[in-house]
């Protein structure tokens, strides 16, 4: 099982996840979508394509742009449509 916990909490887990570049990307459905609030924020990856993120909100306290997610990954990155990653002090362990 990978899990994903950022302040004492678990934001995802799941042992479905696909590792891209270093990172695991956890199926949507996997990520607790109500410790998340949208982020007008994007990144370009020349082979993904177009990043969109999320910020974390856990007891009060922010971690903005922690997560990111390819709306419409390029076909070389088509596993990781529907996936979300973290960075930013998430600690995701195996």
């Amino acid at each position: 099982m990978v899990q994903a916990k950022w302040n004492g909490a678990v934001i995802a887990e799941s042992d479905d996840t696909v590792v891209v570049e270093g990172n695991h990307y956890f199926p949507s459905d996997a990520v607790k979508s109500d410790l998340l609030t949208a982020s007008d924020h994007t990144s370009f990856c020349p082979w993904k394509g177009t990043a969109s993120y999320h910020s974390l909100v856990v007891d009060g306290e922010t971690n903005s742009n922690a997560a990111w997610y390819y709306p419409e990954p390029k076909d070389a990155a088509a596993e990781i449509k529907d996936r979300i990653a973290f960075w930013k002090g998430v600690e995701v362990t195996v």
